[in-house]
């Protein structure tokens, strides 16, 4: 626990969990759910997972062992959990839609349009742990937002935050599916929530039969090696030739399983001013992004979230993403600025674009 001290105060359950939902309101967070720490049945399912080899290169998925599927080992003493839920979609889904459709566009995930949600996140929920130590005094706890070995989704669901749908993401009944989730862990012994977590996915099968990649290879179960997201952000090497006409313009991250998701009629735009798109990313043309220099790219997305892939792999994606767009030339112009970019991974990807041009 990041805090060693005990509760100096007595304190009711009940009345502590109503104090910070509304201060978790307060703050920003747009639902709170209580969990206890038994995550064995997701454990069984994470073991599964990556013995077929899903996560691909996220090496960091299989590093901290049972750490990730146990609190209690991650963080000692951990009696319950606090998950906390953000909306971020910062306009309807037809402007996405729209932005995919139109092949000169870059399109960015929704989640990446604004500031790292990380650091905001951590930092309200680290002011929700001391107005809690303010009520009742020292208490141990630790925060976290995405950033180590946590079940984020099977804790959200078992904290009654919404269900993990056939694309593996949290859906919630009232609210859709775009938002980000955040935890604390604590040795506070809180009531688990008998949250609504039933899975209402029915017989849909719509995000299975709009994934460009067939990622989603059987409802629940998605092979990371074939995801969009994963080959755009997480992974840093070549874009396997097959899968480069699959990502359209998908510069960094793919929305389609959301886009679709009946569920996400209910979704509401955020209010976070944090969430808004900065540089136009909502909507910015292909050519434009691919002229940005490394020193320009990490200026203009100071504080989000895309940085952390880097310039290479950020060029690497915007040459598929224009070597599967209408072509024309400022295009080619644009493609063969780049033939003799000091990187061997950014050439590549850039000669196969000229070549979908017949270049």
């Amino acid at each position: 626990m990041d805090t060693r001290q005990k509760a100096s105060s007595t304190y009711d359950p009940n009345e502590l969990k109503l104090r910070i939902r509304e201060w978790a309101q307060e703050l920003g967070f747009n639902d709170v759910g209580f969990s206890d720490i038994d995550l064995s049945q997701a454990e069984s399912r994470l073991q599964a997972w990556l013995a077929k080899h899903y996560h691909g290169e996220m090496e960091y998925m299989a590093r901290h062992g049972t750490k990730r599927s146990r609190p209690e080992d991650l963080v000692p003493e951990t009696l319950s959990i606090i998950a906390v839920r953000m909306d971020y979609l910062p306009h309807d889904m037809n402007q996405a839609e729209a932005v995919l459709e139109d092949g000169n566009k870059a399109y960015v995930s929704r989640y990446a349009l604004g500031r790292d949600y990380h650091k905001l996140m951590r930092n309200r929920l680290q002011t929700l742990c001391k107005k809690i130590e303010t009520a009742i005094g020292g208490f141990g706890y630790r925060v976290f937002v995405d950033s180590a070995p946590v079940m984020e989704k099977a804790i959200a669901e078992k904290a009654g935050l919404g269900w993990i749908g056939k694309h593996s993401n949290i859906i919630n009944k009232a609210h859709g599916s775009w938002f980000f989730l955040g935890e604390i862990y604590t040795d506070l012994s809180l009531i688990p929530d008998d949250g609504d977590s039933t899975d209402h996915c029915g017989t849909c099968t719509a995000c299975l039969d709009i994934c460009p990649t067939d990622a989603i290879v059987a409802p629940y179960e998605v092979d990371a090696r074939r995801c969009i997201s994963y080959l755009t952000i997480e992974f840093r090497g070549s874009i396997p030739e097959r899968y480069r006409p699959l990502l359209g313009n998908r510069i960094y991250g793919c929305d389609d399983c959301q886009l679709v998701c009946p569920w996400n009629r209910f979704a509401r735009l955020t209010d976070e001013a944090d969430f808004q798109p900065r540089q136009q990313l909502d909507a910015a043309g292909l050519v434009e992004l691919f002229a940005w220099s490394e020193s320009q790219f990490l200026s203009h997305l100071e504080g989000s979230p895309i940085r952390r892939i880097g310039h290479e792999c950020w060029l690497r994606n915007i040459a598929v993403a224009l070597g599967n767009s209408g072509g024309g030339e400022a295009v080619i112009r644009a493609l063969q600025s780049r033939l003799e970019h000091p990187s061997e991974l950014v050439r590549e990807h850039v000669q196969w674009a000229l070549a979908q041009h017949g270049r």
